[in-house]
């Protein structure tokens, strides 16, 4: 099993930058898919983005394209979220998540097939 922790979440300025981090540790990184997901408060958890274990398909929610880029860097064990372009709206508790993939290109926008997750990092931005 696969442990992650984020980092890198913080307050910012609406129109500002982040970029979390999502260290992996106690298994092979370069088998597992990953995806970031967020919960605002009162709001179910909802998708953000998504890489294959190959990285090389990359996926996002419709409220982040363009503005999110989500990359990994299997020599570090480690999965960025660079957020640029920041709105109140993005603000949430940021969540990574792991999946076993079978082949290289796969990836998930469902929480369901994600069988690791962090403890979450916040993001605050203000208006």
């Amino acid at each position: 099993q696969v442990h992650l922790v984020e980092s890198g979440g913080g307050l910012v300025q609406a129109g500002g930058s982040l970029r979390l981090s999502c260290s992996a540790s106690g298994g092979t990184f370069s088998r597992y898919a990953m995806g970031w997901f967020r919960q605002a408060p009162g709001k179910e958890r909802e998708f953000v983005a998504a890489i294959s274990r190959s990285g090389g398909i990359t996926h996002y929610a419709d409220s982040v394209e363009g503005r999110f880029t989500l990359s990994r860097d299997d020599a570090q064990n480690t999965v960025y979220l660079q957020m640029n372009s920041l709105k109140p709206e993005d603000a949430a508790i940021y969540f990574c998540a792991a999946r076993s993939a079978i082949t290289a290109f796969s990836y998930s926008s469902s929480q369901n097939a994600y069988s690791n997750w962090g403890q979450g990092t916040q993001v605050t931005v203000s208006s």
